[in-house]
This record gives structure tokens, sequence and C-alpha cells, in this order.
């Protein structure tokens, strides 16, 4: 068996890079950047992304890289592919510990992963090398295994040794108490505080979901959020605040579930992320937490769908 080294990449690795995703997942990864060398060597030329390969004499094994948008403090450990001759050899594991080791020289604070729940290698890596699950986005992008439903996404975080990213420290409800203490005990808490007003409210299609950025609910947005068309399948982010109790009621009202939580991109902060409208489907999820909030997100998806339903039939009546 060949040694497998561990480097940084180079300009002159593109096209083997780049070949590399085409034999680990075709033509359906879902950032069409890796077909195109020119990009992916413009990406770190530029220091947007931070490739690191595994390769022996011969060939390019695998690649990771951390991709972050300046001044962004948390980027997100990704681009995860190895040679299918190469696996069962730790190499994804051994890339993702290479590139924390970086990210401490880089200055960042905390790095953010998604893993993909089609199978349980991701989430294996993500937990071995320290990640901490805290939320699902389901349905988040196409397969990039060619499967017919979307890859429902869960997210980790590992905090840089040295750094925090702590929780506000408020009274959490009874629904989710066990999920966000075992949260506070791995991130630690702060006294909650009024957040400053650093995030504009956003509205954007991505893929066959909106996307929502809130940093404050109110009276008046929550009623524009229910006139919104029913078939929509809508994802909510909202500021983690003293107010979450109050959010989440308000919010499930409306028939979204809560699935846990993610870092905000530009600060020490957390989404409460919020999710109405998923694909029926059964995940065996490696954290029981993550299992928890898959499951009850396809319980609530059911009850309002049974809901609208109903209304629509009252409606015609």
């Amino acid at each position: 068996m060949r040694p497998i080294i561990f480097r940084p990449y180079r300009p002159s690795d593109a096209c083997a890079v780049s070949r590399l995703f085409r034999e680990v997942y075709g033509d359906h990864y879902v950032q069409p950047d890796v077909y195109l060398p020119n990009m992916i060597n413009q990406h770190n030329v530029d220091g947007r992304w931070k490739s690191m390969l595994a390769m022996d004499d011969e060939r390019i094994l695998g690649h990771a890289a951390l991709c972050y948008e300046t001044p962004s403090s948390t980027p997100e450990l990704a681009l995860s592919a190895v040679h299918p001759a190469a696996r069962g050899q730790s190499i994804a594991t051994r890339l993702g510990r290479e590139l924390l080791s970086l990210s401490g020289s880089l200055g960042f604070n905390s790095v953010s992963i998604k893993q993909v729940t089609h199978h349980f290698y991701t989430q294996r890596m993500a937990n071995s090398v320290g990640f901490h699950s805290t939320g699902l986005l389901p349905d988040y992008v196409p397969s990039p295994f060619a499967e017919p439903l979307p890859e429902t996404i869960v997210m980790g975080l590992h905090v840089i040794e040295g750094h925090t990213r702590p929780l506000p420290d408020i009274q959490w409800p009874e629904s989710y108490r066990g999920f966000m203490q075992h949260l506070c005990s791995v991130f630690g808490t702060h006294p909650a505080a009024i957040p400053r007003p650093s995030l504009p409210l956003q509205l954007k299609q991505h893929h066959q979901r909106f996307e929502m950025v809130i940093q404050r609910l109110n009276k008046r947005l929550l009623e524009q959020i229910r006139q919104l068309p029913m078939h929509w399948l809508i994802s909510a982010k909202l500021q983690l605040t003293r107010h979450f109790a109050e959010d989440l009621r308000k919010l499930t009202a409306l028939g979204f579930a809560f699935t846990g939580l993610m870092p905000t991109p530009f600060n020490s902060g957390w989404f409460a992320l919020f999710h109405r409208g998923s694909q029926p489907r059964h995940l065996n999820l490696h954290c029981p937490h993550m299992q928890q909030l898959h499951d009850d997100l396809q319980l609530n998806d059911t009850a309002h769908a049974s809901a609208t339903a109903l209304d629509k039939t009252r409606s015609a009546a």
C-alpha cells in the first residue's frame, strides 16, 4: 500500500481535483464550481477556499476545504470527496483534522459543517473530529447521489480551542429543554442581551424552498408571514434571543416546526431554525437529538398538511 500524504492545494492541482469530484459524484455535486478547474483555482487564489489534498505518488485521493466569505468568523468545512478506491482509510477524517488545525492559525473562532444524511459517513467523521450537531436543514439541496428526494442536512459546529460560542442564558421551553440544555453544556451560556439591529429582513428562493432571515418577530411581520401561500416550503432563520419561547409558540401556530440552531455568519450569535413543509421520509441519524428533531418535523408536517386539506374542504363547501 502506497503511503498517503496530506498537503495544501497547489494551482497545478485544479484539473485533478475536478476529475476527483466527477469520479465520486458524477454530474450531481451541488457546487457546480468543482466542474470548472479554473473556478477551483480562482477560489483558492482569492482566499475563499483553503483546500487540502490527500494523495499517493500517483493521484489525488481526497479533497476538503475551508470555505468562507470575508469577514466571516465561521468558515465551513466542505467540498469533501474521497476516491472510491481509497475509502476505509479515514481520509476524510484526516483531512478534517488538518483543516481544523489550520483554521486556528488563520484566526477563526469556529468552523461549521453541513453533514449529509443519505449515509452516516459524514456525520461520523464530523463527530470524530469534534463537531457537535446543532440543527437540521430539511430538503436543503438536490441530492448529490442522484436520489429522487433532496438532501436533508445536519448542521454542526466546532469551536476552536481558546474561543467560545455561548448561547443566551434563558429559560427554555419544556418541549426542547433537554436539547437546548445539551447545547448549553457544550457551548456555554452568557447573559441574554437585546440583539443589535444588524440583520436585515430577507426572503429569497433556495432551490424549491423559500428562506427567510428574521431578527425580531412582531405582530405585523407575523401577519404577513401568515398570508404567504400555504403551499410554499419555508425555512426561517430567526435570531436566538430571550424571546425564544414566545417566538416558538407564535411560529408553531403558523405551521412551523423548530429544527434546532445554527451559528450566524458574521458575529457570535445564533439562529433558531424553523421550517414549514418537508418531504415525507425516514432517516436514521447519528445524533439522537437530530433524530428527534427530524421525527418531530415529520409529525408536524403531516398534521399541518391534514389541517390545510381540511380548510380547503371547508372553503369549498
